[in-house]
């Protein structure tokens, strides 16, 4: 019996960009709208600390113990968790309106990956209807060059490399299927774009890998978390207590913990819990997220 314990009741709107830091123990994350919520949250002395920012964020990366980097509708940032300092770096379609950015990570050479989307928030922060498959794969090398690797995407998730980076796997939410590439790392090049994995409950979402190969995938409405193997089978389903499961990662001084970013959720199945952070104990081991090398020069 697998035990979903709530780590912070902290009622996110949408909860996302979760990443890990083992040199210091903590975790961030993001809670997304027009003003976005970064979370910091310490597993050593279980201290929080809470900084917004006027911009949608979607997507953090790890440069070093102080710094972020944080993909937003603007384009690329660095934020101080110090000095609480917000600079951009790189404008990415920060004249287009109708579009935002979405989910991202880092490679294991530190290049930035992330996709854009139809901008599904008005000016009030209340969501719209998504109408459009205008969104973009973005590369971003450490020097700072902006490749678009693919485009009419609709909802762009999971940014997950293999164990060995042979292979990076990655979603369109709004087409359902899970996809993996041929990857090559010192190129960053991808290729043999192929189905990876399906699943009938709820829609794909972020993503994190263990060190067997397998591939954790969070469902959008399907109240659950899914392992896969390599080869895209099923392995094994962990049921949520609420409905949308957004992103995780493999944490803790063992990296034996699954930590879980949700969503709010006004359907027939809303409860107290959406929202909340949760974390599983497991038998398996993750793999720290890949840290940011981008110039900032």
């Amino acid at each position: 019996m697998i035990n979903v314990d709530v780590l912070l009741k902290c009622n996110n709107i949408l909860g996302e960009g979760i990443t890990w830091s083992n040199e210091s123990q903590t975790l961030f994350w993001l809670d997304i709208s027009n003003n976005t919520k970064i979370y910091k949250f310490n597993l050593d002395n279980f201290k929080s600390e809470i900084f917004e920012i006027p911009e949608i964020i979607t997507a953090t990366s790890i440069k070093s113990q102080n710094e972020l980097v944080l993909v937003s509708n603007k384009g690329v940032n660095i934020f101080n968790t110090d000095s609480q300092t917000f600079l951009r770096i790189l404008d990415v379609e920060s004249t287009l309106l109708n579009t935002r950015s979405n989910d991202g990570a880092s490679d294991a050479m530190g290049r930035l990956w992330f996709g854009t989307m139809q901008n599904n928030f008005d000016k009030n922060g209340k969501s719209i209807p998504l109408e459009e498959n205008i969104g973009k794969l973005y590369k971003v090398d450490t020097n700072k060059k902006i490749s678009v690797v693919e485009e009419g995407l609709g909802i762009p998730n999971t940014f997950v490399w293999s164990p060995d980076n042979t292979n990076f796997y990655f979603t369109d939410t709004l087409n359902g299927t899970i996809l993996s590439y041929d990857f090559e790392l010192e190129s960053g090049e991808l290729s043999n774009k192929k189905n990876f994995a399906t699943f009938d409950r709820g829609h794909p979402d972020g993503s994190t890998i263990d060190t067997d190969g397998c591939v954790w995938n969070c469902r959008w409405g399907g109240s659950c978390i899914v392992r896969f193997t390599p080869s895209g089978k099923v392995d094994q389903i962990i049921e949520m207590p609420v409905q949308n499961i957004t992103n995780c990662i493999f944490g803790g001084s063992d990296m034996k913990t699954l930590f879980i970013t949700t969503a709010s959720n006004e359907g027939k199945n809303k409860n107290d819990l959406d929202g909340s952070l949760f974390s599983i104990n497991l038998n398996y081991q993750g793999i720290e997220d890949n840290k940011s090398k981008l110039e900032l020069s």
